[in-house]
């Protein structure tokens, strides 16, 4: 009888690359500004994949949203990994 086969003969198995490789960047964080016009709320939401997820409703609000979310960016662990000492 032998040994018993995996693919059906005469299917290639070989895996193609991918057509898009990329750049090796991929996102991390997100921020979503709602701002829908004249006479309405604006909101906002900030989100990492470190899970931060925050929200703002209100002009104030959303621009300190903003401005928090551009400080994270720069401190967040897993954008800019700690070394040494500080790693543990």
């Amino acid at each position: 009888m032998g040994e018993p086969k995996v693919a059906a003969e005469g299917v290639p198995i070989a895996v193609r690359p991918d057509p898009d490789p990329g750049d090796g960047r991929h996102p991390i964080a997100w921020l979503h500004i709602t701002a829908p016009g004249r006479g309405t709320v604006p909101t906002a939401t900030s989100r990492c994949v470190c899970g931060r997820d925050r929200s703002a409703v209100g002009l104030h609000s959303v621009l300190a949203l903003i401005e928090d979310h551009t400080t994270h960016r720069d401190t967040c662990p897993r954008r800019t990994p700690r070394e040494g000492r500080a790693a543990a």
